[in-house]
């Protein structure tokens, strides 16, 4: 517990820095790191249910084209088109599940790749819509009650309570009985069927969940760049996403914050020699999966230590029946 506070407080004292010192250079990674992490808190979702989807990618996109276009087309402030757009992701997530989710393993991951790799294609096909290659431009800022977010300075407070919410949201949902329910699943499907969970239903909402997620995170990075192209949602995303759960830990709620905060910036650290960036992470992935497959937060909290005891979600859910 003291070190999760120690942790919590880390966080804390790097979340506020960038408000406290006020440049605009750190308040755009900051901004970044927030939305990555809603974008890791996405996937992270999905891996509480036993599938590793690259799916995130496509719901991002829809949450950055919809609420673009709304508020382009239409005139609706940009608060309002994030809300629509990260709810119309939602329902495309639902609405797909079903299809997708009776695939399992490696085959389901391959489908959710083949899905992001057909949407890039139709954002880039489809140019009376997207603009095609070419991208839409002058998209609207940011602007929460009358006062415009432009700048990643003043941007920054709204992406970080945004952050928060959806880390909030995972610490809850971790320890709740739903959250028991997920693991479960993760754990031993057809232990967790045995017990009574209807699996496909708990995949198709956590799916809905995870693209309501996503397609809020895509909103908010369409009005905080202002411009949008097929090129900023490809597979990097995706192994961005998936590198900063392994590395931050899978099994505990600040796996995606403490991986976002170490990997977001990498870009930038390595920006004059990107053609190793691949490289690094390549690099930091066999690293951990070899010597800390539960993650920084595994090694720091022991949470791999009590799932590697055997089945601890399933044994509460079978204590709660």
């Amino acid at each position: 517990m003291m070190r999760q506070l120690a942790t919590l407080l880390a966080i804390v004292v790097l979340a506020v820095a960038p408000m406290l010192i006020g440049d605009r250079y750190l308040s755009h990674i900051a901004v970044m790191v927030c939305l990555m992490g809603i974008m890791a808190f996405s996937m992270n979702l999905m891996l509480k249910v036993g599938q590793l989807s690259l799916a995130q990618v496509v719901f991002m996109s829809t949450g950055a084209y919809g609420s673009a276009l709304m508020t382009m087309a239409w005139g609706l402030p940009p608060v309002l088109a994030i809300v629509l757009a990260g709810i119309a992701s939602g329902i495309l997530a639902l609405v797909l599940g079903p299809l997708l989710l009776h695939i399992r393993g490696v085959y389901f991951v391959l489908l959710t790749f083949a899905l992001a790799q057909v949407v890039n294609l139709i954002l880039q096909d489809w140019v009376g819509v997207t603009g095609g290659n070419s991208g839409l431009f002058n998209i609207p800022r940011m602007e929460l009650f009358g006062i415009r977010l432009a700048r990643p300075e003043a941007l920054y407070p709204f992406a970080l309570f945004l952050f928060a919410l959806a880390f909030l949201a995972t610490y809850l949902l971790d320890r709740s009985r739903a959250g028991w329910v997920m693991h479960s699943i993760e754990e031993n499907e057809d232990l967790s069927r045995a017990l009574g969970v209807d699996v496909m239903r708990w995949r198709v909402w956590t799916f809905g969940l995870s693209g309501l997620m996503a397609g809020i995170a895509g909103g908010v990075y369409a009005h905080f760049i202002g411009f949008l192209s097929p090129a900023a949602f490809t597979f990097a995303i995706s192994v961005n996403i998936l590198v900063i759960n392994v590395i931050g830990g899978i099994r505990s709620p600040f796996g995606p914050v403490v991986g976002a905060i170490l990997l977001v910036p990498l870009p930038e650290i390595l920006r004059d020699a990107q053609q190793y960036q691949l490289l690094a992470y390549g690099a930091l992935l066999i690293l951990f999966m070899a010597f800390f497959r539960t993650g920084i937060t595994g090694f720091l909290f022991g949470t791999g230590a009590e799932s590697a005891k055997g089945l601890p979600a399933l044994r509460k859910l079978a204590r709660a029946k």
